[in-house]
C-alpha cells in the first residue's frame, strides 16, 4: 500500500460525451462548439490505419490551437495490442499535454494494461515538468 498523498481532482461534469475521429479534422470546431461536457477526440476504432498517424498530428495540432470552451478534453489511444499506441502516448502529451485532461485506454484486459500505459505517462510527466497531471480512463 502507498503513502503517496495525492491532490483532489478538479470535479468535472460529464452528462453528455462526444467522439471524433481524429482523421476528420473538420469536426474538431463543431465538437468545440457543442454542449457536451466531455470530447474524446480518437486516434482508435473512427481512424482507418492509413491514417492513423495523420490524426494523431491532427489531434495535437487541436488541442494545441482550438478553444475547447472548458470542455473535458481525452483521447483515446491505440490498442496495447498496436505499434501504434506508445507513440499515441509519446507524441500527444509531450506535444500537447498541457491541454489534455485523460487518456482512454481501449479494450483494456488486465490491470497490467493500466499499469503499462500509467508508468508511460508518468515518465513523460516527470521528465517535461508538466505540473497538470493526465488521468485514465479504461474501457473493457
Amino acid at each position: 500500500m502507498s503513502f503517496t498523498q495525492y491532490e483532489q481532482a478538479r470535479t468535472r461534469l460529464q452528462r453528455s460525451e462526444l467522439a471524433v475521429p481524429g482523421s476528420n479534422p473538420q469536426l474538431f470546431d463543431k465538437a468545440a462548439n457543442s454542449a457536451a461536457d466531455f470530447v474524446f477526440l480518437d486516434c482508435e476504432d473512427a481512424v482507418i490505419p492509413d491514417d492513423k498517424e495523420q490524426a494523431r498530428r491532427n489531434i495535437i495540432e487541436a488541442l494545441n490551437d482550438i478553444d475547447w470552451q472548458g470542455k473535458t478534453l481525452s483521447v483515446r489511444i491505440n490498442g496495447l495490442d498496436t505499434h501504434y499506441m506508445y507513440r499515441d502516448v509519446v507524441d500527444i502529451v509531450e506535444q500537447a499535454g498541457e491541454n489534455l485532461d485523460t487518456i482512454l485506454i481501449p479494450k483494456v484486459g488486465t490491470a497490467a494494461d493500466v499499469y503499462v500505459v500509467d508508468c508511460l505517462l508518468t515518465q513523460i510527466e516527470d521528465a517535461m515538468g508538466l505540473k497538470k497531471k493526465i488521468g485514465l480512463e479504461c474501457l473493457i
